[in-house]
């Protein structure tokens, strides 16, 4: 099964990357600008909304919310993206950053949808990166690189 990888070094703290990528509060910051809906603790479902859609774009089931990993599996969504798992995993640095280790695992195939994902999930993710270290959150439409639809 193909898999979309990234490392990223971010110059701040690993609580702060934490509180980014595990709560709801923080991934509508660097993913969304749309509110985040459901329970972000362990066992929980979070549901992610784009655009003016109504209805949300995907939802996960929260696998793992605790530092230093997080874990999403894809319970509603684009149907490549169903039952894959996005994970996050936090290493702290020596100068007080966090080496972010992040996957989005478990694609059945490669398709021309999934051509797009890892372009996109880089913008997003320099997003985190950016708004973390300085508060300058570029999250969608702004990071969106290549269209679902």
């Amino acid at each position: 099964m193909p898999n979309i990888l990234h490392r990223l070094t971010i110059d701040a703290p690993p609580e702060r990357v934490h509180e980014l990528a595990a709560t709801a509060e923080g991934i509508q910051r660097w993913w969304t600008a749309r509110p985040v809906t459901g329970d972000d603790s362990a066992g929980g479902r979070l549901e992610v909304y784009f655009g003016d859609h109504e209805r949300p774009a995907a939802a996960f089931e929260v696998v793992e919310g605790t530092s230093p990993r997080i874990v999403w599996r894809c319970v509603a969504g684009p149907s490549d993206w169903l039952d894959t798992r996005i994970n996050f995993a936090l290493t702290p640095r020596n100068d007080g950053g966090t080496t972010l280790l992040f996957s989005h695992e478990g694609w059945i195939a490669e398709t021309e949808f999934m051509n797009g994902c890892p372009t996109n999930w880089a913008a997003y993710l320099m997003s985190l990166k950016a708004g973390a270290e300085t508060q300058a959150f570029n999250p969608y439409p702004g990071g969106e690189i290549s269209r679902w639809d």
